[in-house]
């Protein structure tokens, strides 16, 4: 397939549900390679089946993703052009594609992505929140600490919000993103392109409750509204005005700005102008 000298990684988007999503070229590249390189094998000998796709499939996944990584750049270099999938969607989405792309950017092996299936722009687009700006946070960590560190981080995030959440610990997150972000609107997108794909539109304290006498089933997208930005401004020109102007002076001083520089931040901070937090300085002085 490849006339240069190395091979070529593709990054090949899959169904997340609908195989019906798989886009032509995806299927193209996949009869073409040389190899294919599948997060679990056995789920994507269904796929490869179904499309009568026989190209040679390898192991690649969480447990071994650097070492086998290095063994299949050696397959890249000798001319073998790979492809990489994942069990769903596309690679390199919260998964270990992103070390292999990232270890061939080293190598220097061309890495190119062919698009299609993504279960993040799929939920976004089809739950009704804002859409130009998100951020996507994947599966939370399972460690307690960086846990309730990403959770705290995301307190006042203004951008819509993308969380990834398996069914049996679904009602446990709804709590703590109850119990840290506050009882915001929430969207939960199940069973993405499948027959049974479902939307609920709550706020998080309704979700809590329906999610009480309704079993969770299915892979689930979070996706939450983000703090309104006006509103979020406010409380921190509030909380800046129970400090005194000569404190919020010497934090900025302390940070090694000049006193220009200072009166300019805290002028922001504050609201006001210059000119004020100048005259203000001057007569409590």
């Amino acid at each position: 397939m490849n006339k240069e000298k190395q091979g070529i990684l593709y990054l090949c988007a899959t169904p997340i549900g609908n195989l019906s999503d798989i886009t032509q070229r995806v299927l193209d590249t996949l009869n073409e390679v040389d190899i294919i390189a599948a997060e679990d094998t056995r789920n994507s000998i269904k796929l490869l089946n179904h499309f009568g796709i026989r190209t040679p499939m390898t192991s690649y996944h969480e447990y071994n993703r650097y070492d086998k990584a290095a063994e299949l750049i050696d397959k890249l270099r000798e001319g073998k052009d790979i492809a990489l999938i994942t069990d769903a969607g596309t690679p390199g989405i919260s998964d270990p594609g992103e070390v292999f792309v990232s270890m061939c950017h080293d190598a220097g092996i061309r890495v190119t992505s062919l698009p299609g299936a993504c279960a993040l722009i799929t939920a976004l687009t089809m739950s009704g929140l804002k859409t130009r700006r998100f951020c996507f946070e994947a599966f939370l960590p399972s460690d307690k600490k960086e846990r309730r560190e990403v959770l705290n981080e995301l307190t006042d995030e203004t951008r819509t919000i993308i969380i990834y959440e398996a069914p049996h610990h679904l009602r446990k997150t709804l709590e703590e993103l109850r119990d840290t972000l506050g009882n915001r609107r929430i969207v939960l997108c199940r069973e993405l392109t499948k027959q049974f794909e479902e939307v609920l539109r709550f706020r998080v304290n309704e979700a809590i409750g329906y999610y009480e006498s309704n079993e969770p089933r299915g892979e689930y997208v979070l996706v939450l509204e983000g703090r309104d930005r006006e509103e979020l401004k406010q409380e921190e020109k509030e909380s800046w005005l129970t400090m005194s102007l000569e404190d919020h002076m010497k934090l900025y001083e302390d940070e090694g700005f000049d006193r220009k520089e200072c009166m300019k931040r805290v002028a922001r901070d504050r609201g006001m102008t210059k000119r004020e937090v100048y005259n203000l300085l001057i007569n409590n002085g």
